[in-house]
């Protein structure tokens, strides 16, 4: 592919991103017990429930729409963390060696990875007022464990197709949690597994805690 073709892929990529992190607001952290509507909600249901509220609360939150961190945390934590397997997420991330991690490593590695999400994404919520998404038919049988939600964001320019994948957690009454999600064919866990493995062949998991935190105290200072 010529040079000036795969820029603007790569570019295409980060603005698709962008706006279909406004669907789940990014990010995550430890989550709390889900609301009695989501005990026996089905994985697609749960998906269009839960980007209808974000998406409200978006348009009609001026601070949050603006990207302020603070209000993207706060609104992650009460609508999207529930929902969330951030735990998986963060493990599958890592990689193998997350099994050999202190829990206060696995802990601060949690805390650093939903700041970085919630600070790369943030920006996406200017746009939230122009999208709209629906729901396309989710293929699978009832007794299913893990199941992919298809969905298609709607705005500014072609539509772009979000990809979630759920897991039904053994926990009576847990419903189910996303644990990952793809945009344009690239998945968010496996974009960081690559970034994540060079810190840690090179610096190991506390060098990688650490250049999580440099990160997010300077986007912090950025805006």
């Amino acid at each position: 592919m010529p040079t000036n073709a795969r820029i603007h892929t790569v570019r295409t990529r980060v603005r698709a991103l962008r706006r279909a992190a406004v669907v789940w607001a990014v990010a995550a952290a430890s989550c709390v017990a889900l609301p009695a509507l989501a005990l026996d909600e089905a994985a697609d249901a749960l998906v269009n429930r839960v980007s209808t509220e974000v998406l409200r609360s978006i348009q009609s939150d001026p601070s949050v729409r603006s990207g302020d961190p603070a209000k993207v945390i706060e609104l992650v934590d009460a609508k999207i963390m529930p929902h969330v397997n951030f735990q998986r997420m963060t493990a599958s991330a890592v990689g193998p060696t997350w099994r050999h991690l202190s829990q206060d490593q696995q802990r601060r590695l949690q805390e650093e990875f939903k700041v970085l999400l919630v600070r790369t994404y943030s920006g996406a919520l200017t746009q939230a007022s122009n999208l709209t998404f629906v729901v396309r038919p989710m293929r699978g049988a009832p007794d299913d464990k893990e199941v992919v939600v298809r969905t298609e964001v709607r705005g500014q320019g072609m539509p772009i197709q979000l990809e979630y994948r759920l897991e039904k957690t053994p926990d009576q009454g847990a419903g189910w949690k996303i644990y990952n999600f793809n945009v344009m064919g690239v998945w968010l866990v496996e974009t960081y597994r690559s970034q994540f493995a060079q810190e840690i062949n090179s610096k190991g998991v506390d060098g990688l805690i650490t250049v999580l935190a440099d990160r997010n105290r300077s986007n912090a200072k950025r805006g």
